[in-house]
């Protein structure tokens, strides 16, 4: 019997499994370590998650008034602190519609300010397809051109074999002036930053 008083008198939880030592936290840190660790005890329990605290919103107006004051004379001194606490309250009332109809107002602008950004970035972006396109379809026909040019090189250099030099040294000439080309319509069409 002795050896079960003294198992009841150490430090923590009494019976059950092993007993835990009492540990008081002495920073927040230290607080949040031991709950950390009374939670990975058992990783199977749930955690418990705080709901997340609902909205404040005033009591709204009565509908009916029972007990209307009035400005005349004879009121009793409490009066006034009934007065003062239902006009106190009205005006929370108030200040609480103000501040909701601006949240509104500014959801709103919001919205729009969306909006506007996304139909302006799918003009650029039209704007900017609208350019490739004609890039490629200049590309192309340069590429038709410069295969026509070489066919008709190559009919020209089985008729005459000493026009053919001359020829070559201009279709290099036309080449280059095309890859030159080709490399100014690569550059891109904006400035980083300016509009």
């Amino acid at each position: 019997m002795a050896a079960h008083t003294q198992k009841n008198n150490k430090p923590g939880k009494s019976g059950g499994k092993e007993a835990q030592p009492l540990i008081l936290p002495k920073t927040p840190a230290e607080e949040q370590r031991l709950k950390l660790e009374r939670l990975m005890r058992n990783p199977d329990k749930p955690a418990p998650l705080p709901e997340r605290p609902k909205e404040w919103s005033p009591r709204g107006p009565p509908e009916f008034v029972r007990d209307v004051m009035g400005s005349s004379a004879g009121a009793g001194s409490g009066e006034f602190h009934v007065y003062r606490h239902l006009r106190r309250r009205e005006y929370q009332r108030q200040d609480f519609l103000d501040k909701m109809a601006e949240k509104q107002d500014k959801d709103v602008d919001y919205l729009k300010k969306l909006e506007q950004n996304r139909l302006a970035a799918e003009e650029r972006t039209a704007k900017r397809r609208k350019k490739r396109e004609k890039l490629k379809q200049k590309k192309l026909l340069a590429k038709k051109a410069k295969m026509e040019g070489k066919d008709r090189k190559e009919d020209d250099s089985d008729s005459s074999s000493s026009s053919s030099s001359s020829g070559e040294e201009a279709g290099k000439k036309e080449d280059a002036d095309e890859e030159t080309k080709e490399d100014d319509a690569e550059t891109p069409s904006f400035i980083m930053g300016k509009k």
